[in-house]
């Protein structure tokens, strides 16, 4: 009997694992910035705004998942709040919206379920959307991609191509997590995009010819150096003056906290030592039919 029992205790075993993976549902709430020529610090909290977002992740193992969701955020830079004075002269600013679909693996060192605490790294693959916009001088927001700022999609400047409000990005990050309850872990995640356009500024290479805008808006918007105290009449740049450094490119990051909840997987328990042990993997402990979960 013993064989016929072990076989049977086996294959309840391998299919209690796969049904039992952990699905779960991921909330995350935080802030936002960008780094680009509006912006050259790489990591700060200055100008920074606010972001959410939900994923779904799924345990492959108590130390690899995988992650798929999505996250908005506002971003924005101003040059008046930077430190080089020649940017502060510039006097360029853009705000936008950024709408992210992301999927990648999240890799945890020390398991999700043998710890109270678990740091983790994750990478992966996102698409992104952007429209950088700015206030006239009057106070009327107006988006920049139209108008062409630097000779994008005009005649005069055939090599300037129109850059896409949609692109790819390649987030990456670290987090640390701690469980709270048999379902719920709450957390802090640090996430950076970089990305492959240098267009979420609408700033990236040189001034034009003036005489080429086909919209007035156009000349106001691309050199906003008149618009501060003693500059009034200030002449427009002439053509390819640097406006903007183009060998770099934006990117964008995230730092919050997250929730998490399991909605599917066995619940956790605790053993002498105060670990968590999930109910795939249960130590000691027998399963409802007898049949020992450590034979693994």
């Amino acid at each position: 009997m013993k064989k016929p029992f072990l076989t049977i205790c086996l294959s309840l075993l391998v299919f209690n694992n796969l049904s039992a993976q952990d699905l779960r549902l991921n909330l995350f709430a935080g802030t936002a910035n960008y780094n680009g020529d509006l912006q050259s610090k790489q990591i700060t909290f200055q100008q920074a705004r606010f972001s959410v977002g939900t994923w779904l992740s799924y345990d492959l193992s108590s130390k690899f998942m995988i992650r798929g969701g999505l996250h908005y955020a506002q971003v924005q830079a101003a040059d008046r709040y930077q430190s080089n004075p020649q940017n502060v002269m510039r006097n360029l600013s853009f705000a936008s919206n950024v709408w992210e679909l992301h999927a990648g693996g999240e890799y945890h060192f020390l398991g999700m379920d043998e710890r109270v605490f678990s740091p983790y790294i994750f990478a992966g693959l996102a698409a992104f959307h952007f429209n950088p916009y700015a206030y006239t001088p009057s106070g009327n927001k107006v988006f920049l991609k139209p108008l062409s700022t630097e000779g994008q999609g005009l005649a005069a400047y055939p090599n300037r191509k129109p850059y896409n409000l949609t692109q790819f990005a390649i987030p990456f990050g670290i987090g640390l997590r701690m469980v709270l309850t048999d379902r719920v872990d709450v957390g802090a995640e640090f996430g950076y995009r970089k990305t492959f356009t240098d267009y979420m500024d609408d700033v990236s290479t040189s001034y034009i010819n003036p005489t080429a805008f086909t919209n007035p808006l156009s000349y106001t918007m691309s050199y906003r150096t008149p618009e501060l105290a003693g500059h009034t009449t200030d002449p427009y740049p002439v053509e390819f003056e640097k406006r903007g450094g183009s060998k770099y490119k934006d990117n964008y990051y995230f730092i919050g906290i997250t929730v998490s909840y399991r909605l599917t997987g066995g619940d956790r328990s605790t053993n002498r030592n105060g670990s968590f042990i999930n109910g795939r993997k249960g130590g000691n402990r027998k399963s409802h039919l007898g049949c020992p979960t450590n034979v693994f």
